[in-house]
């Protein structure tokens, strides 16, 4: 299932909510319609946190079933009244705090900022549970911001490689497209939350543009 949705006026929706498997986080002045329909269309328990005083959820958060990298910009009392199903949760004290933007990740493996330092990216594995690569994806090192993923699939900016997209679908292991959302943004993962029951999408992305999304994460 996929559907438009804006947030806070914004298109860029995934810079607030975050989701993997039966989990959303989203902020805690969300308002009650938007965490209905994310509800809806992911099938997914809504947890309303606040990071730093900061409603950029998306941004700052990046988890699996196993568990969860918070920007260290956070603290316990930001989660304290989050069930987190069992999960690690890792406070990354590092000068890359935007861990959203910063790591992709699915139950298999991590791709992460180049610049993460070498405990960072231990810690990081550790948490998560998965094997951990620095690199790019087109080009870029905020990896969580030209890319989405679910157990489906992948989609990553158009910019990207054919080696790379093979890296990816091998690492991940699941298939990669390129495309993009919002009217032609490459910023994947600021423009969709996804996981493997649904998709939502900014209002401003185009027919043309769904099609390509709904094939690739459906």
């Amino acid at each position: 299932m996929i559907r438009k949705l804006s947030i806070f006026s914004s298109d860029f929706i995934g810079v607030y909510i975050k989701a993997y498997g039966n989990t959303a986080l989203i902020p805690k002045n969300l308002d009650e319609e938007s965490e209905n329909i994310i509800k809806d269309i992911l099938g997914v328990r809504t947890f309303r946190v606040i990071i730093n005083n900061f409603s950029l959820i998306g941004t700052m958060v990046a988890f699996n079933s196993k568990g969860i990298v918070v920007s260290g910009m956070s603290s316990p009392d930001d989660f304290s009244d989050m069930n987190v199903d069992g999960r690690n949760i890792l406070f990354l004290k590092d000068r890359l705090n935007a861990v959203g933007n910063n790591i992709i990740t699915n139950d298999k493996a991590a791709v992460i900022h180049p610049s993460f330092t070498e405990s960072s990216e231990k810690a990081i594995s550790d948490t998560l549970g998965v094997e951990v690569v620095k690199s790019t994806i087109a080009g870029v090192k905020t990896v969580g911001s030209v890319a989405v993923l679910n157990d489906n699939g992948m989609l990553v900016s158009p910019e990207s490689s054919d080696e790379e997209i093979k890296n990816l679908s091998d690492l991940f292991g699941i298939p990669v497209n390129t495309g993009t959302a919002n009217y032609g943004s490459y910023y994947l993962g600021a423009s969709i939350i996804t996981n493997s029951k649904g998709i939502l999408v900014g209002n401003a992305t185009t027919s043309i543009e769904l099609g390509r999304i709904d094939d690739t994460l459906s």
